[in-house]
Parts: C-alpha cells; structure tokens; sequence
C-alpha cells in the first residue's frame, strides 16, 4: 500500500519523535547526560535534515538541484503496481470487451502527479476506497481513524482530482 519512500519517512518520523522523547528525559544537571543531550539533538536535527529532503526532494537550504517536489513518490507510482489490474476481470467474464487495458506513459505520469499531490492520508484513504473497493467503515478500521476522517481525506482527493481535469 505504502510506497518505498512514504515507509521511509514515516520510519524517520517515528525514529525522531522516539529520539525527542528520550531527550526531554535527561537530566539537565548531569554532566555526563548533557553530553548524550548532545548527540541525541545531532541525530535529531540529521533526522530533520534527512525527513526534509525526503518530502520535498531537494535538499534542504540549497536552490538547484531536484526541483519537484515528492519527486520520490512520484516516480515510485510511475510503476502503478498499487492499482489493481482489470484486465483479467474482463477476460473472466466471458470477453465482454476484448479491448486490452493499458495506460500510456503520459497517462502514468498524470496519474503519478495526481497521487504525489494526495497527503499520505489521502492517498491510502482514496486507494482503498476506489482501488481496493473498501468501506469507509473498513478503511477507518484498518487505519485506526475515525470514518469522517476517511470520508473527509477522500473527498479532498476527489476535489484535487477535478481541480487536475479542470485545468487541463
């Protein structure tokens, strides 16, 4: 569900709110605690260096380089494995349309646009619900959030998808 660089970064997420915690727990009056205070906000603010670059795929503080943003997601679903293929649902109910099923590659790249457009949660939210066929109520289960949150991340990927094929 989750592309290669969405679990990296929500490992580096979590990696750095565990590494905020542990320093909101030392000891401020000791010496030698003070000196892991060093270390641990160095990994924290490597973290945060890492996490930016990740999210905006340029690095943090420069102005040349990679200029897209989420350009990591963004070719991850240029490989559109996450949508499910009907190719083989049209061909097992008895050859109803024999036209084979393709996207171009101008088509993937519209579509990866799209979905690097999409939060994290509304990209998990809108895949399950349209690719995956899911319930609202099933989606809010499986994500651990509430159904209007699903119905409400859903109909912001809705609005972006026509915001998209309005102004084409």
């Amino acid at each position: 569900m989750l592309s290669w660089a969405d679990e990296l970064i929500q490992e580096y997420t979590d990696g750095r709110q565990d590494l905020k915690k542990r320093a909101d727990q030392i000891d401020r009056d000791n010496p030698i605690a003070m000196e892991d205070l060093k270390h641990i906000n160095s990994m924290i603010e490597s973290m945060s260096f890492s996490l930016e670059w990740m999210t905006t795929g340029r690095q943090p503080g420069t102005y040349r380089g990679v200029d897209e943003k989420a350009v990591y997601q963004r070719r991850s679903y240029e490989n559109i494995d996450l949508i499910p293929d009907i190719e083989m649902q049209l061909r097992e109910e008895n050859d109803i349309n024999k036209k084979h099923l393709f996207m171009t590659k101008e088509e993937k790249i519209i579509l990866a646009d799209i979905l690097a457009s999409f939060s994290l949660r509304e990209r998990q939210c809108y895949i399950l619900h349209m690719a995956q066929g899911m319930s609202w109520s099933k989606i809010a289960d499986e994500l651990g959030v509430s159904k209007s949150m699903v119905q409400q991340s859903i109909n912001r990927a809705r609005k972006k998808i026509n915001s998209r094929i309005n102004a084409s």
